[in-house]
Formats: structure tokens, sequence, C-alpha cells
């Protein structure tokens, strides 16, 4: 049985949304370009010094003021600068999703190649490393063997609004600040009731970036 050739006609490319310019870094030749498509930026190219990398799995929102961010950085120490690339996958009042993309200069027979690295996820770290507890007063966060109590009284009239615990999925941000990098994970008690921030410090170890530490910050 003979498998037909899918038909491909002038329009169908036509519609095939044109690729454009998302950042770049002049210092090693290295642009990253992607397809604007529904709304989100997908297909995602990586060229430097003439070779492609693809990354067919990276969405971003098309909105511009969450564009793509870049840094070029040696965040783990070995003398060689990294590729960090933080995508935003969603926005609103009280939200922001994002994640994080690095990229280690690696040496094969072929040369020098990027190659991605994983990232510990910042809510499964949240997870292993916090608890959180929130009355009607206060908010009470232990961090390993670290507990902290907040009073809420003054940011909370009433209970009706609270949740029954402190929310972290809604406010999830990436940065690179000095050679570290870090996320910023925001503490929500209630429909806009913010009260502060876990700031996560990466490190690489055993071969991807895992929590170095932990903090809250209140009211940041």
């Amino acid at each position: 049985m003979q498998l037909e050739s899918p038909h491909i006609t002038a329009a169908s490319i036509l519609d095939e949304p044109k690729e454009k310019m998302i950042g770049s870094i002049p210092e090693v030749n290295l642009t990253l370009y992607a397809q604007e498509r529904d709304g989100e930026l997908v297909n995602f190219r990586l060229d430097v010094n003439g070779g492609s990398k693809y990354f067919p799995y990276w969405r971003n929102v098309a909105n511009e003021t969450y564009a793509p961010q870049l840094f070029y950085k040696d965040i783990n120490t070995d003398g060689k600068k990294d590729l960090i690339i933080v995508l935003t996958q969603g926005y609103g009042t009280g939200v922001l999703e994002q994640n994080v993309h690095v990229l280690h200069q690696t040496q094969t027979n072929l040369g020098e190649v990027y190659r991605e690295i994983i990232v510990d996820d910042p809510r499964t770290i949240l997870l292993r490393n916090v608890k959180t507890k929130l009355t009607k007063s206060e908010a009470i966060i232990s961090i390993r063997d670290r507990k902290e109590t907040y009073s809420i009284e003054k940011i909370v009239f009433g209970p009706e609004g609270l949740f029954s615990n402190i929310v972290t999925d809604n406010l999830i941000s990436f940065d690179v600040i000095g050679n570290q990098l870090t996320a910023k994970m925001g503490c929500q008690i209630g429909l806009g009731i913010f009260i502060g921030s876990f700031y996560i410090t990466y490190e690489y170890k055993d071969h991807f970036y895992q929590m170095k530490d932990i903090e809250f910050r209140w009211g940041e």
C-alpha cells in the first residue's frame, strides 16, 4: 500500500506565519527567531554562527510587553557564559506565569553546541521545602526548620475574602541577578490580596539547576 503525499499548495505556504527575530546577543552572533500564531510565539529557532537549533515546544504570549527575555551570563561558574531565556505563558490581573530555559555551551565532535539543561520547577521546590497555614488573623510560613508568623489583620477586613491557604501558583517569574538564576513566587491570601513573595536562588549541581536557597520576603 502506498501512502499519499500531502498536498502542498501555494496558498498553504503563504498561510504559514513568517518567522521574526525575537532577540539577539551580538557578541556571540546569536539570534532567536519565532513565528506568531493565534496570539502566541511558536516554533522557536536559535541561530548561532550560521547553525540552527529548533525548539518546537516552547511558547510565549505574543504581547510585546511580555516578550522573551535573553540573558548571557556564566551562571554555573565554569568560565563560559550560558544562555538563559525566560518565556511567559500567561498574564493578567494577579497572574503571571513564566518558565525558564538554560542552555550550556558543550564541546562535541562537531564543535561547541548549546545543550538545554533541566531547571527544577519552583512549584516543586516549594512543595518540598515550605509549609503554609492561613487563619483569620495570621499567615504562618515554615521554610524547613524556620517558622515565621505574620499578622494579616490590617490588610484583611473580615474572613469572607480569604482563601483556605496561601496561594503561590498565580505569580511565577524568573530573573538573573548578578550571575545567579532566581525565581520569584508571589503569595496571595485572597482576591487581590498579596502579602509577599518566595525567592529561590538556583545553583548548578548534579547536572541540573536546583535550589541553593529559599526565603520569604514580606511585602515584596
